[in-house]
């Protein structure tokens, strides 16, 4: 190894000849690699378009057959594209069919449950999660044998109990019996679980209490989960049709699913409003789906990636 024109040798083993001991990069062959991921890439997303396009079409032709006149539904071939839409169907639905007083009551009820389900799930979940009592596995295995009870199997019980309380056509019988949620017991357990250990162990030290520390600390680390399940238990309560049906009796307590099936029967021979009812009766479950989509996402692969 020659010396430099200062006279001083190089270091053996310098960044100049770890770069000469290096092999070369092997080229990478052209029309491989280098094209399959854009070929792949875009065979995902026909895929996606693909799926996009079935689910959303028949959404697509109820809005669309909501707009035409009740003569033009069953025509063949069908209308695609109304030219003359026919917005009077979604005034006579919401007025003269009642659907407005369905849907305050559905509100009324779907947010009622969904506040107390998160409530419920969360404090229990916190328990399981942080608390030391007795039996705490055994109730623990007991609220996941809940999710292992068909809902049908509940009915009479609960029936028998909204008698016992004189609650029959009331809101409390659409509320009280779904206040609680096995699921949410065990999706807020889970989750409170990967909290670490020390954090409680520091927030003690600060003074903070179980109620300070979970929601100043817990909650916050996990929104997406507590926004997943807030829409899961959203959906399930503005959907329920059997248990409204068995527990009420008159239209200011009864939700939207049963004035559908109503407006369906007396408005058979106007079915442009059956289907402006439809939409009308989704349009909540649509506007939060769009607002909560990205926690919604986030709730849902929570914990699937590392990092």
């Amino acid at each position: 190894m020659r010396a430099d024109r200062r006279g001083v040798r190089p270091r053996a083993g310098g960044r100049a000849d770890r770069r000469a001991a290096r092999p070369p990069e092997p080229r990478r062959a052209k029309g491989s690699f280098g094209l399959r991921r854009p070929a792949g890439r875009a065979a995902r997303y026909v895929l996606l378009v693909a799926m996009a396009v079935v689910v959303a079409f028949p959404i697509y032709i109820t809005v669309v057959n909501a707009l035409l006149p009740s003569a033009q539904i069953g025509a063949r071939p069908p209308t695609l594209f109304p030219t003359h839409p026919q917005w009077g169907s979604f005034r006579i639905a919401f007025d003269e069919a009642h659907l407005g007083i369905y849907l305050r009551n559905s509100t009324i009820v779907t947010v009622s449950i969904t506040a107390a389900q998160l409530v419920t799930s969360v404090l229990a979940g916190y328990a399981f999660a942080f608390l030391r009592f007795p039996l705490r596995g055994v109730l623990f295995m007991v609220c996941l044998a809940t999710l292992m009870v068909p809902v049908e199997a509940t009915i009479l019980p609960n029936y028998r109990t909204i008698e016992t309380f004189g609650w029959y056509d009331t809101f409390p019988a659409l509320i009280v019996p779904f206040v609680g949620s096995g699921l949410g017991i065990f999706l807020f357990r889970q989750a409170f679980l990967g909290v670490p250990r020390d954090l409680h162990d520091a927030a003690t030290l600060d003074g903070y209490g179980h109620l300070r520390f979970l929601v100043r600390v817990v909650l916050p680390l996990n929104r997406p989960v507590t926004a997943a399940f807030g829409i899961y238990a959203f959906l399930n309560a503005w959907n329920q049709y059997l248990w409204p049906l068995v527990v009420t009796q008159t239209n200011s307590v009864r939700t939207v699913q049963i004035g559908l099936r109503q407006l369906s029967i007396s408005n058979f021979n106007q079915i442009d409003v059956v289907f402006a009812g439809t939409i009308l009766g989704a349009l909540p479950i649509f506007v939060l789906l769009f607002v909560f989509q990205k926690q919604l996402v986030r709730g849902l692969t929570a914990g699937a990636l590392k990092g």
